[in-house]
């Protein structure tokens, strides 16, 4: 072979070598692409803020249910109760695990026996409705009261609506009065309603002890 032929020959190799480089490359590239696509887990702020919204679960499924196991992990074993509460939830509703409600009321009440508001309101509630459980409004108030104690809105109004049912002790109407009085209600809707419940409440106390309800709260 000529000098000239052998020149020719290596510049065909180096050509076909870069248009395969590309080839080679695209499953390095994938790999990196859908590193830098996965998602990340949500931090206990993040979770709480999706939980009060309740768009816990669509966050899940907006991001195709890749954090499954994060999440059971967290609610499982390092018992989370933020992730308790998600979990519980994702398995009442069949959100990208398969639905078992029993399970997931057990994930709601371990949530709740550590504390979580959220957890505290939903079981409050499905209690008063019958929801997954048998109605029972005597425990739905214990449940209420409980997350009416820090701080709760919702579970507040609710709660106040039991006691206009006739559920609940009368000398616990005083705490929730003052809780909803002095709450700071951004809702429009909600500050109407609120307003409405504690004129009905009123109805149910004496004069004076509404008045002393009604003082400032101490944050």
């Amino acid at each position: 072979m000529t000098t000239f032929a052998k020149s020719l020959l290596r510049h065909a190799l180096v050509i076909v070598g870069l248009i395969a480089m590309p080839a080679l490359l695209m499953p390095n590239l994938a790999k990196a692409e859908s590193i830098l696509s996965a998602v990340q887990i949500y931090s206990q702020d993040e979770l709480l803020e999706l939980i009060n919204k309740n768009e816990h679960l669509k966050r899940v499924r907006d991001d195709d249910c890749q954090l499954v196991e994060d999440i059971k992990a967290r609610a499982e074993k390092m018992k989370v109760p933020a992730y308790q509460f998600l979990y519980g939830d994702m398995l009442l509703y069949g959100v990208c695990i398969e639905r078992d409600a029993q399970l997931g009321m057990l994930y709601i009440e371990r949530s709740a026996a550590q504390g979580l508001p959220d957890a505290l309101e939903q079981l409050g509630r499905y209690h008063a409705q019958g929801k997954f459980v048998r109605a029972n409004k005597v425990r739905a108030v214990e449940y209420l009261y409980t997350a009416s104690s820090t701080g709760h809105i919702k579970a507040q109004m609710q709660l106040v609506e039991l006691y206009l049912e006739g559920y609940g002790d009368p000398s616990s109407y005083y705490d929730v009065y003052h809780w909803l009085h002095n709450a700071i209600i951004g809702d429009r809707k909600d500050q109407k309603r609120a307003g409405e419940l504690l004129l009905l409440l009123a109805q149910k106390m004496p004069a004076e002890l509404v008045k002393q309800a009604q003082r400032p709260l101490e944050r």
